[in-house]
């Protein structure tokens, strides 16, 4: 038995800690705030701001795990390395956090150092670097802080009478000490994927069959799989998973994304050292083992013989409209009397504003019709309402 300890225990870290349970782990769920979803099924939970490196070391110091799993991108990361060097196992490893926690690193180690295609970019630390980061770029433009997550902070600017707003937004949602922002060129694609890219101990690297997904302020609302890619775009998307995630190093499952043009071909966009939020598709059994399933065997070492698609399937995200410190659902009969059909629910102590609070995930037979897949499964996310 390994004693894991998860930095960060949100809904993707709940489905990884039961996956690791089921494997007869011993798993420490940390979070900034009492009673986080990953908490309600762990054995032991730690609250602390993981931006506070000496509370951090704490805690480490404290439980001594054998194994540090970070869920979120607000850790003092720096001290991973520290505890790697001590023999603890960083997953997938120290670099890796340290790079992909930061969209300036990881977009200069793909694009300048590996050579990976991505959309044209600028840096700005101030209003007035903004504006010219604007002008050198043109309209419209992507704005996002360099550390944030779940699309908190990114916009479109489509003229400069919107960068004072742009700029508040970005500078609001950032997470973290880093007040930076990355002005990305738009890229007219005519979808996303992300790809499920799991790197093994003692094995070779293997690829999910591609996510679809959308995305409304930069935030996951609705995914699907498979996801149509051409057979050559298919091919290059893969390959540069490989190219990143290797020079990364470590062992784990990573979520890849990237914009398909008919006429531009494969943008690397962004990665994750970790399960994705697209990926919870994958708990309507879409692959022989969900991404939790796979990210638990990578970290063990576990064999992971392949992954195969079992059934299509459809994701769409449950959002509340209401401010609630005890929120209470409605109309939860509605998903659960449905055929192939599952419900989850988070169970966040706190419901806020456009914050996601459950999934729900619909599958059927391989060659079944996926768009009617994916309109049942908005229409029954819709239904649950918090009060």
């Amino acid at each position: 038995m390994k004693k894991i300890m998860l930095l960060g225990s949100g809904e993707l870290g709940k489905e990884f800690t039961i996956a690791c349970k089921r494997k007869g782990q011993y798993v420490i769920a940390c979070d900034k705030y009492p009673g986080a979803p990953a908490m309600q099924v762990a054995d032991e939970c730690e609250v602390f701001s993981m931006l506070d490196g000496d509370a951090l070391e704490a805690a480490v110091c404290r439980h001594q795990p054998d194994i540090i799993v970070p869920e979120i991108e607000a850790i003092r990361t720096e001290r991973l390395y520290d505890f790697e060097k001590q023999g603890i196992q960083v997953v997938p490893s120290a670099r890796a956090v340290n790079f992909t926690m930061n969209r300036k690193a990881i977009r200069e180690l793909a694009h300048t150092e590996l050579g990976l295609k991505t959309a044209d970019y600028r840096y700005a630390k101030t209003f007035e670097e903004f504006q010219q980061a604007a002008a050198e770029i043109g309209y419209p433009f992507i704005v996002k802080p360099l550390m944030s997550s779940s699309g908190h902070g990114q916009s479109k600017v489509d003229s400069p009478d919107e960068l004072q707003e742009a700029w508040r937004i970005a500078a609001e949602g950032a997470r973290g000490d880093i007040h930076e922002v990355i002005v990305e060129q738009f890229i007219r694609f005519d979808s996303e994927i992300t790809l499920l890219t799991v790197t093994q101990k003692n094995g070779p690297t293997l690829f999910c069959p591609p996510i679809g997904h959308v995305q409304k302020g930069g935030d996951y609302r609705e995914s699907f799989q498979p996801a149509f890619v051409s057979p050559e775009q298919l091919k290059e998307a893969q390959r540069m998973a490989d190219v990143v995630t290797k020079a990364l190093t470590g062992a784990g499952i990573w979520g890849v994304e990237f914009f398909l043009s008919k006429e531009d071909g494969v943008y690397f966009s962004e990665l994750s050292p970790r399960p994705h939020d697209t990926g919870m598709v994958t708990l309507a059994g879409t692959q022989n083992l969900s991404e939790f399933e796979l990210h638990c065997r990578a970290v063990l070492g576990l064999p992971i013989p392949e992954v195969q698609q079992e059934r299509i399937g459809a994701s769409a995200v449950i959002l509340s409209d209401v401010e609630s410190k005890s929120p209470e659902y409605e109309g939860l009969e509605v998903p659960t009397a449905a055929t192939q059909t599952r419900l989850f629910v988070f169970g966040k102590p706190e419901a806020h504003v456009g914050r996601r609070m459950g999934v729900v995930v619909c599958y059927d037979a391989l060659g079944s019709d996926l768009q009617a897949l994916r309109e049942k499964c908005k229409s029954l996310a819709a239904s649950v309402k918090l009060k």
